[in-house]
């Protein structure tokens, strides 16, 4: 698959008179583009699992990311191909058949402010995937806030690809900052004792928020527990027990040894 800018900023679209509940708008859509056989065939799909799809990735449900269950000869009036060459071209008429085809073996068709959005939306992720795992080996392996990482990240000539998954551009990310700033992904183990009558609710969501390395139960009911995650979000985990605990847990950052 392709990507291809379209000529103008501003398209119109046919407007399905509704959208079943689990489809997205119109704005949220790209337009991925088939010419074969003399024909033109076009579908609305969402940006990232457009993608997903050229890759052979993509596994989640089709009616959840597309527009409009139906492939168009043009979009932006609605015409429709006939079904003949539906099935001389993709052996179906079948438009949830259609669709991931018209993906893979076509191109992308966006506009300039669709690729500015979808270009600030992986910025945006890329620097909070880097804030959540990245810390400061030079500030006793504090946390890098996202402001700065996107301070830093402006003085580097790193530009995010809109085209290209987020995650597959962190660490191109990384590299350019290492010699604005000092950076290191790093996990963290941090234990935490739980007092008794906050057991019983604080575990299920400190379970959820990394890896539970070990655990222990004491005899006044307290709960002891040695999560791991990125070190980046420890002042996500701190603010979490104090608040699970009105401020009464006790936490330490442990070494590989565990309790």
């Amino acid at each position: 698959m392709r990507s291809a800018n379209s000529s103008s900023d501003a398209r119109l679209f046919y407007v399905p008179t509704s959208y079943p509940p689990t489809m997205i708008s119109l704005d949220e859509a790209v337009t991925a583009r088939l010419e074969s056989h003399g024909q033109r065939f076009e579908v609305l799909v969402e940006p990232d699992a457009a993608l997903e799809m050229s890759r052979g990735e993509f596994e989640g449900d089709l009616t959840d990311v597309i527009a409009a269950e139906d492939v168009f000869e043009d979009a932006s009036s609605g015409d429709r191909p006939p079904e003949e060459s539906l099935e001389e071209v993709f052996d179906t008429t079948d438009p949830l058949e259609i669709i991931p085809e018209v993906v893979d073996r076509g191109e992308i068709q966006i506009t300039a402010e669709q690729r500015r959005e979808m270009q600030e939306e992986k910025r945006r992720r890329v620097i909070n995937t880097i804030a959540r795992n990245a810390i400061n080996p030079q500030e006793n392996d504090t946390p890098h806030p996202p402001d700065r990482i996107e301070r830093a990240l402006e003085e580097t000539d790193f530009r995010v690809d809109p085209m290209e998954p987020a995650e597959e551009q962190v660490d191109e990310a990384v590299d350019a900052l290492r010699p604005v700033i000092p950076i290191r992904f790093e996990q963290v183990k941090v234990a935490s004792r739980i007092p008794a009558e906050y057991a019983g609710k604080a575990q299920g969501k400190l379970r959820d928020f990394g890896k539970l390395e070990d655990e222990e139960w004491q005899a006044d009911g307290s709960w002891i527990a040695v999560i791991e995650f990125p070190a980046g979000m420890q002042n996500d985990f701190y603010e979490l027990v104090n608040k699970l605990t009105e401020g009464e847990a006790q936490t330490q950052i442990v070494d590989d040894e565990g309790l």
